[in-house]
């Protein structure tokens, strides 16, 4: 019978000093709610960029300790991210890392990931965790291989997704699961509500002032007058208010706004100033600027802006294959550039802490997807420390171009960051009467009074100690082990920490192994009786080599053992496996007397 590692393995939460503030507090409320109110089926978890969501993922099945729990990422990149934090086989995984539990008894993960993934992973596992596409489609083969009640959790990442219908077809198949949302963003940019009762938000004031997250400014554009055509084709001069104005209200004057020549040079420029501030004021030239661009022609006419003025600047697209994707991607992380354009591509999952500058020449129709956009450059640089000038970022638009015009996204946001990002992306009460452009520094809502309580280490030195020369007792015992028998090698074995496999990777490993096993064993029974591999003379009908019919002819016994048929190798279980291999001779015997009729 299964172990349900999440009910009989309990994590060190409170008292963990590696755990951060908000992954404790989504901890207990998780635990506390779902307990105190045995009818609550659904629950939302809000979490600022940087506040440690996916440890918080990683810790709510043990939270509701759950039999088995299925998580779910909205696209693959996020999914891998998540696997790596719940695989044993990761040096940094989660658990390890944050020393929630002693021992090595990890919770077993599983991932779905089309054909390599097969029924006998999943129940195995503690834990499934994939991407929604692999689950889509009314004839989707994960969905119908499961039963209704193989999972009693359910936890979506990036949830302002999941109102989508190929979600909701998700939890309709399990209709017992309880299910935990988590998202940064309680809406999605068409402005439907994450579903869930949200039972704990962290602020992202406070989740700047603990150096979670960034601290971040505005810069925004106002021109006293902005002479624009029409769609009359008729030339014509606007003020200030006139401009915001229309920004409000009119779709083709924000369009008209952010590709005009005039208001692309003028974003490039204060971008470009303000990465060359940040960089000098830092020491470090690692920074960059991120930007938004409406579409592809628009993304080309950004790029060209910043390589006219000397940067090196790359794009990203939602329609680029992913090959031309990963080469910036890569040119990304060895710093290789100073600008990446993004057409709805730089989304969830992305993570470079050096994006500092967020330049916005696209329109966002909700404050929602903006603040997913901002969210690339809030991860901070160094961990901890709210006053580094490194943990600074920098967000620059036009005031006609409607950023700061929606703000019924945040009816279900803590006030704190109401009245974080309202001042953030203000609506009126600015001064624009000097200056074509202003800065706005948020000011701090949590309660300057409120303790912490810090410790530290100045000065810090390490020095290397050779252990067995200067500890008489260590120095015994290994004379003690040596006096007894045992070698150096065994001693360092036993002192050595076990890697962890999955048992899905155990099993993907011994698909392999056994394929290549039974090519060998082809052409070593081929070779045993001078048969040539490309002659045909075993086919009756002349068709296949010699090869290919007796590895045919093997793969067929093989399956047959385990009752299996030609196709069904994937579906494999770890227990077929060992099967065959406790019985491959005898497997492999009949082979022979069936090709060769006992001849040699």
């Amino acid at each position: 019978m299964k172990e349900n590692r999440f009910q009989t393995i309990n994590p060190n939460i409170e008292s963990n000093q590696f755990l951060r503030i908000p992954q404790k507090g989504a901890y207990e409320a998780i635990e506390r709610e779902f307990n105190n109110n045995p009818q609550l089926k659904e629950a939302g978890i809000v979490l600022p960029v940087g506040c440690g969501k996916s440890g918080c993922i990683t810790l709510t099945p043990f939270a509701l300790k759950s039999a088995r729990a299925l998580v779910v990422a909205p696209n693959l990149n996020i999914a891998k991210q998540l696997f790596e934090d719940f695989s044993p086989e990761i040096e940094k995984m989660f658990y390890r890392k944050c020393r929630v539990f002693d021992g090595s008894n990890f919770p077993e993960p599983a991932e779905i990931r089309g054909e390599k993934s097969n029924l006998s992973d999943l129940e195995a596992a503690d834990v499934v965790i994939t991407n929604i596409q692999q689950l889509q489609g009314s004839e989707n083969q994960w969905l119908n291989s499961l039963s209704a009640d193989f999972f009693d959790l359910i936890v979506f990442d990036e949830a302002h997704h999941n109102v989508a219908s190929t979600w909701e077809n998700l939890k309709l198949k399990f209709p017992n699961a309880r299910i935990v949302n988590y998202s940064a963003t309680p809406t999605r940019s068409d402005g439907q509500i994450m579903t869930g009762e949200i039972i704990y938000s962290f602020p992202v004031v406070r989740a700047i002032e603990l150096g979670y997250v960034k601290r971040l400014k505005a810069i925004v554009l106002n021109p006293q007058t902005l002479r624009y055509v029409r769609n009359d084709g008729q030339e014509t001069e606007v003020n200030l208010e006139e401009v915001i104005r229309l920004g409000e209200d009119d779709s083709d004057f924000r369009r008209s706004i952010v590709t005009s020549k005039e208001t692309l040079d003028t974003i490039v420029n204060v971008s470009i100033r303000e990465l060359e501030r940040i960089r000098t004021i830092t020491g470090d030239n690692k920074h960059k600027i991120i930007a938004s661009a409406l579409n592809h022609f628009h993304c080309q006419q950004i790029v060209l802006a910043y390589r006219e003025r000397g940067k090196n600047v790359e794009f990203v697209h939602s329609k680029e294959d992913s090959a031309a994707n990963d080469r910036v991607y890569k040119k990304l992380e060895n710093n290789e550039i100073d600008v990446i354009v993004q057409v709805r591509k730089l989304g969830e999952g992305f993570d470079h802490k050096y994006l500092s500058v967020a330049a916005v020449f696209s329109i966002f129709s909700t404050v929602s997807p903006f603040i997913q956009f901002v969210g690339r450059i809030m991860r901070v640089i160094e961990e901890g420390n709210p006053d580094s000038m490194l943990n600074q970022g920098t967000v620059i638009f036009h005031a006609g171009s409607n950023i700061h015009g929606r703000w019924t996204d945040f009816q279900h946001y803590s006030q704190a960051d109401q009245d974080y990002f309202q001042q953030l992306l203000p609506m009126e009460g600015l001064d624009f009467s000097s200056n074509n452009e202003i800065e706005v520094a948020p000011q701090s809502y949590i309660n300057s009074n409120r303790s912490f309580e810090i410790k530290s280490q100045q000065n810090l030195s390490i020095e290397e100690i050779p252990l067995i020369e200067n500890d008489p007792k260590a120095q015994e015992a290994i004379n003690y082990l040596r006096s007894q028998g045992f070698t150096p090698e065994q001693v360092s074995k036993a002192m050595t920490c076990p890697i962890h496999v999955t048992k899905q990777k155990t099993r993907q490993a011994t698909r392999k192994m056994m394929d290549a096993i039974i090519i060998t064993t082809a052409q070593k029974l081929l070779a045993q009786r001078r048969l040539s591999s490309e002659g045909k003379n075993l086919d009756p009908t002349y068709r296949k080599t010699n090869f290919v019919f007796t590895k045919s002819e093997i793969d067929r016994a093989v399956n047959s053992y385990v009752g299996m048929k030609e196709s069904e190798r994937p579906e494999f279980s770890q227990e077929q496996f060992d099967m065959i291999n406790s019985n491959y001779d005898e497997i492999i015997a009949g082979v022979e007397r069936k090709l060769f009729n006992g001849k040699n």
